[in-house]
């Protein structure tokens, strides 16, 4: 009984001392810092925006907005946690297939991204504004418009 307590204490211990080496922006989705080196895989398009994933107008818009600024969305992380579960390395991945559009949180930060662009932000300010969650008041019924 006293190994298992001391294990069970060694371990707490362990846990509150390895707390302070913690990085906060760990919990920052995969993105990368800066525009792609090589070409990207393209944004789904044209006759591919068809069929069940996209039987709402705001849909194949998302992905007409993505396709042009595919270099941002690659800047950009996405809070629906794809890296972790798809192994996605930023918010183009999303759109590369039909993912971003089975994906509310997906769409919203591409909306977002597109419309901060269109103001002449930076992938850098977009990205923070990202972190901050601004994407979320974003409508996608009204971006269909």
């Amino acid at each position: 009984m006293k190994r298992i307590l001391g294990c069970v204490v060694l371990g707490l211990v362990t846990m509150g001392a390895s707390a302070q080496w913690t990085n906060p922006s760990d919990d920052i989705p995969a993105y990368n810092a800066k525009p792609p080196v090589k070409p990207l895989k393209p944004v789904m398009s044209g006759e591919q925006l068809k069929g069940e994933y996209f039987s709402h107008p705001y849909q194949v818009v998302v992905y007409k907005m993505a396709a042009k600024i595919p270099a941002v969305l690659h800047q950009q992380p996405c809070y629906c946690r794809c890296d972790r579960a798809l192994g996605h390395n930023s918010l183009h991945s999303c759109f590369e297939g039909t993912h971003g559009a089975a994906c509310s949180t997906c769409m919203r930060e591409a909306v977002y991204a597109y419309q901060q662009t269109q103001k002449g932000r930076t992938p850098a300010q977009i990205r923070a504004g990202i972190e901050r969650g601004e994407w979320q008041n974003v409508d996608l019924e009204a971006a269909a418009l």
